[in-house]
């Protein structure tokens, strides 16, 4: 096939070309500021921004199946003119239309765990909206909510560390939300898949990697891996909120009010889609093992929290 992979260049978009890549279809990554650095040989690059539909309806048209990867962090407040409407809805609708006036055939959307068009978090509530376009849409299409997903490139070890100092740190509610983090090495076959695949058309995925973290194992397994420990200090959930609400005008600092409301929702899933594509939980690469701590791990309630 040919396919089209909005946010191509990105962490999941650069290793989702690669696998399309090595499976034999013609590939191409679309972008603002597209860079083929990163990318295998082979695969071709565009110029769009999914915001103005004049800007990708022509390359859209040109291929069999779309995969809508663009997207702003859910761990970052949106930082100039950005926001979640615009990149999540409004984008979503430009290329849902493009592929539709284009003749595009299978579209997979790349939604949010957790997804829901009535949340009060506007990475929550625009990709639950967006869910509704693509469902809508006169398509072949199949969705995905990912829990948070790890590799090189990744936001979320890089977040934690951000958020966090090694020996003694706070972390709001003691770093007691719930993660179920996926390797983007095995997301990356399963949204392939879904591309080949009839009997996924019509479905939505959860997706979550072998095993629940908490914010506070991450924590100190990504300073383990560095060769250093870490105590928690809880900070009430109440007090994160008013401080992250009060620092949220200010240009420099990434955290506002809806990374706040986030910390209160657990990032895991209920029925793993993994298993639809012939895979189990414990196949899957722990965050234990990436880092290269290959002992067991031990959830939050076996480890002290001051």
């Amino acid at each position: 096939m040919k396919v089209l992979v909005a946010g191509g260049t990105g962490f999941i978009g650069s290793n989702l070309c690669a696998e399309l890549a090595t499976r034999g279809h013609e590939v191409t990554a679309l972008s603002r500021s597209p860079d083929g650095d990163g990318l295998p040989d082979g695969v071709e690059t565009a110029m769009g921004d999914v915001s103005a539909y004049d800007s990708i309806a022509e390359t859209v048209a040109d291929h069999d199946a779309v995969v809508n990867l663009v997207s702003l962090s859910p761990l970052f407040q949106p930082t100039g003119d950005t926001s979640h409407e615009e990149v999540h809805l409004r984008g979503t609708e430009n290329l849902v239309r493009a592929a539709e006036d284009g003749g595009v055939e299978r579209f997979v959307q790349m939604s949010g765990n957790g997804a829901d068009p009535d949340s009060p978090i506007e990475f929550i509530r625009t990709k639950g909206e967006a869910e509704r376009v693509v469902r809508d849409a006169d398509l072949e299409w199949v969705l995905f909510r990912p829990s948070v997903v790890f590799g090189d490139g990744d936001e979320f070890v890089g977040f934690t560390k951000l958020v966090t100092t090694p020996y003694v740190t706070a972390l709001p509610g003691g770093g007691k939300t719930r993660f179920q983090p996926i390797w983007v090495g095995d997301l990356v076959p399963i949204l392939a898949d879904a591309l080949e695949g009839d009997e996924h058309v019509g479905e939505t995925y959860e997706i979550g990697g072998p095993e629940v973290l908490t914010l506070a194992d991450v924590t100190k397994l990504a300073y383990e891996a560095e060769g250093k420990s870490v105590t928690i200090l809880p900070v009430p959930l109440s007090l994160a909120k008013i401080g992250f609400t009060a620092l949220s005008p200010v240009p420099f600092v990434p955290f506002g009010p809806d990374q706040a409301r986030s910390l209160k929702m657990d990032n895991t899933v209920a029925d793993n889609g993994v298993t639809a594509f012939g895979r189990t939980e414990d196949e899957l690469r722990t965050l234990a093992s990436y880092l290269g701590l290959e002992r067991s791990q031990t959830s939050a309630t076996e480890r002290e929290i001051v």
